[in-house]
């Protein structure tokens, strides 16, 4: 686990962490990268979109997909995810199985992004710190609920995550929050978690924010996944000035473009 010990996630700037799904059926871009051969140009088309971070989900999250076996998992991931942390970029396993992130460590992932936030799989706290990774812990509900505070519910939640967290011996600079854009909420509680973005800084910790493509964009714009870059866009740049440091996107290119300007501007300069 050297590799993994060693990496620590840079806060200078915000950070693009690109989507790579090696799965039949996410929400977006199911299929499309599914094979190994695919999904390595994909990878390599990203980090010369200037990725900062590579994130690898072999199993769809998105509202009312099934569930699939661990193994069924792991065969989609083996054959390619050793030939992506080859390339030289640090690579996050997107997984909620805390056998999946074991392996996935052990094939060279530095970041486990589990979209329980350690709740779901009761080893998969113990999983991270043993490799000594980065954590990205995302909020979560089983359904969503438009009559709770959802900004209470994220902070219950994320109070015991880092509770989890720090029993497991994870650092706390190699924790990061993520309160979930789409996830077991409406769409209009989505759009008060961004409204609300900073409030999620108080923590202490990094955040991460993932909006691309999602249902809050396509509910006020009214076109469907592929026509939702300039949707996305706008949600991650409203996070990104309200404090977020990692924007987990699709389109890598457009989002490099618009932190980098976003960085020009923080620095009043053009940057190195």
């Amino acid at each position: 686990m050297a590799k993994a010990a060693a990496y620590t996630l840079p806060t200078s700037r915000a950070h693009v962490m690109g989507i790579l799904n090696v799965t039949p059926d996410s929400f977006s871009d199911g299929g499309r990268h599914n094979e190994a051969e695919a999904a390595l140009a994909h990878a390599k088309a990203m980090i010369a979109q200037r990725a900062d971070i590579l994130d690898i989900g072999a199993e769809s999250t998105r509202p009312g997909s099934a569930q699939i076996a661990l193994e069924d998992e792991w065969t989609r991931l083996a054959p390619i995810l050793e030939p992506v942390c080859d390339l030289g970029i640090p690579v996050s396993i997107d997984t909620y199985k805390a056998e999946i992130a074991r392996r996935a460590c052990q094939a060279g992932a530095v970041i486990v992004n589990d979209v329980w936030g350690l709740q779901r799989d009761p080893d998969m706290a113990e999983t991270v710190a043993e490799a000594g990774v980065h954590v990205v812990m995302m909020h979560n509900r089983e359904k969503a609920d438009a009559s709770i505070d959802i900004l209470s519910d994220i902070d219950r939640f994320f109070e015991k995550s880092l509770r989890l967290a720090e029993s497991a011996g994870i650092a706390k600079e190699k924790q990061v929050l993520d309160p979930g854009f789409g996830f077991g909420k409406t769409v209009d509680q989505n759009f008060v978690i961004l409204n609300r973005f900073e409030q999620l800084k108080k923590q202490g910790f990094p955040i991460l924010a993932g909006a691309s493509r999602k249902r809050m964009i396509g509910a006020v714009l009214n076109v469907e996944t592929d026509g939702r870059l300039y949707g996305s866009l706008a949600v991650h740049m409203t996070a990104l000035l309200k404090g977020a440091d990692i924007v987990r996107a699709h389109d890598v290119g457009p989002h490099a473009d618009c932190v980098r300007m976003l960085e020009a501007t923080s620095l009043e300069r053009t940057p190195a």
